[in-house]
């Protein structure tokens, strides 16, 4: 995979939601994470898309992140198998995925997204499970399958590509 290109993403964030995220290991991190990559998004036009795994259950989308982009409700662990999730990612631009839990709904959905021939980059320090080793193993399959593991400052980076963008200080104070 190419660098990221801001003109080429769509930042999915996956079941960030408040009854979930205080079971996630290092579930505050997690959230500021995907805050700041929201706001790199909003900086740099970059959609949102957003998922929430039976939100009758575990409720919504924590405060932090709620309005960040529309929300696709789904049963499947897996968002590919809702036709509105692959909708709204239309195309063949690259995808920035982040969240819960890393080995199951993230999981999922980044290997059918694979799968399916979509460049897909997983943020590493914006995901989680309840446990660490869940996470780790996850990681390390996505990678075996073709996901690029990025991290929150390599994407907002990557988005800019230039000190001279005029985003660049505002962008910079996110990641600082």
């Amino acid at each position: 995979m190419p660098l990221l290109s801001a003109s080429d993403s769509t930042l999915v964030l996956i079941d960030f939601q408040a009854r979930l995220m205080p079971a996630i290991h290092e579930g505050p991190a997690l959230v500021a994470h995907a805050q700041r990559l929201v706001a790199a998004a909003g900086l740099l036009g970059v959609p949102v898309v957003m998922t929430e795994q039976n939100p009758a259950g575990l409720g919504g989308t924590v405060p932090e992140l709620a309005g960040a982009g529309p929300v696709i409700a789904k049963t499947s662990f897996d968002a590919c198998a809702e036709g509105a999730f692959l909708e709204a990612l239309a195309g063949d631009g690259q995808i920035v995925l982040c969240g819960c839990e890393a080995h199951v709904c993230l999981g999922q959905t980044a290997l059918t997204l694979l799968a399916h021939r979509r460049r897909v980059a997983v943020v590493q320090d914006a995901s989680g499970s309840r446990r660490q080793e869940s996470k780790d193993a996850a990681m390390a399959r996505l990678a075996r399958h073709g996901a690029e593991i990025v991290t929150t400052e390599m994407v907002i980076f990557e988005w800019l590509r230039d000190a001279g963008h005029p985003s660049f200080r505002e962008a910079l104070k996110l990641v600082k």
